[in-house]
């Protein structure tokens, strides 16, 4: 197992990097985007009840609601505010989406000059390679694409889900508000 990372060569370091950064956004932003992080039940129910709201206080739903409080004579502030509550809970995301596309191809980089340097071990005189050299070398030098694809795959499903939820909570916040929006507006 560790001839598979001594392939990957000094591409190994961005590689393992990519692979940090990677499960450090899945983990936070799997933690971040909880639904009692963003849509608690009890504030949830009071709005759909019409009632007057408390809990949650820390949720990106408790957020918009006490804005909302604020503004209400401001109906277009509140939904960019609830807007750039949306902004956040994406923060990562596109990162995610920098490492799935460039972590296989950093990958490819290493094999590539992994490739290079088999090659490049050809015996002049008789013009072939040592087989049991060259087919080492050859996968020892495929091993840096198969770390860079290990990265990509997980981060590539991680960032799909977790846009998929984003897209969710977004659609539910965008009615709850709209329910807020219209008994302010009754109120005034």
């Amino acid at each position: 197992m560790l001839d598979v990372f001594k392939g990957a060569g000094l591409l190994i370091y961005p590689l393992g990097l990519c692979s940090i950064i990677a499960v450090y956004i899945i983990c936070e932003r799997l933690y971040a985007l909880r639904k009692g992080a963003v849509l608690p039940d009890d504030l949830v129910d009071a709005v759909v009840r019409g009632k007057d709201y408390s809990g949650g206080t820390h949720s990106v739903l408790a957020r918009v609601l006490d804005f909302a409080n604020e503004h209400k004579t401001d109906p277009e502030a509140v939904k960019a505010f609830a807007r750039l509550e949306l902004n956040r809970m994406e923060r990562g995301i596109p990162y995610l989406e920098v490492i799935y596309a460039a972590a296989p191809l950093i990958g490819l980089t290493g094999t590539v000059t992994g490739l290079l340097q088999v090659f490049s071990q050809i015996s002049p005189e008789t013009g072939l390679p040592d087989p049991v050299a060259f087919t080492k070398g050859v996968a020892l030098a495929l091993s840096a694409t198969v770390i860079g694809l290990s990265i990509a795959i997980p981060s590539l499903v991680a960032a799909g889900y977790l846009q998929r939820r984003v897209e969710n909570h977004a659609v539910k916040i965008d009615l709850l508000l709209e329910r807020v929006l219209s008994r302010n507006g009754k109120s005034s």
